[in-house]
């Protein structure tokens, strides 16, 4: 698990290899992340938007951008948590993953970017 805390607000990452949904043999490589975003600030928060940078093991760069996260804007009162998983494909067995939310103080709409820490993605049978 990696983890990282932006303005009070904690950012937690586990990845996970999905042999299952994968196809090596066609260079598909699936993987899944689980994030939890905690609230340890004195403000009720919003989570607004997500911003991804993606990389594979052959330098190829993809970014994602857009509302909320899987679907949801969460409200986060303080010492609340949100969770959630999504996923990513890759052509290469390793890659990485970093990215930002915007978040918005809802007291006074002081909108904010919160560190999404970065987390790699590797097959494990090419760790041995």
């Amino acid at each position: 698990m990696v983890t990282e805390i932006t303005q009070g607000v904690k950012v937690s990452v586990i990845p996970q290899y999905l042999p299952e949904s994968s196809k090596p043999e066609h260079s598909h490589f699936v993987f899944a992340y689980h994030i939890t975003i905690e609230n340890h600030s004195e403000y009720t928060i919003q989570l607004l938007r997500r911003h991804w940078l993606i990389y594979d093991a052959n330098a190829t760069i993809g970014e994602v951008e857009g509302e909320g996260v899987v679907g949801q804007q969460p409200i986060l009162e303080p010492g609340a948590f949100h969770q959630y998983s999504s996923g990513c494909n890759l052509r290469t067995t390793m890659g990485k993953m970093k990215g930002t939310y915007l978040m918005e103080r809802l007291s006074d709409g002081h909108q904010f970017k919160v560190a999404i820490p970065e987390f790699t993605m590797v097959v494990p049978y090419i760790l041995n």
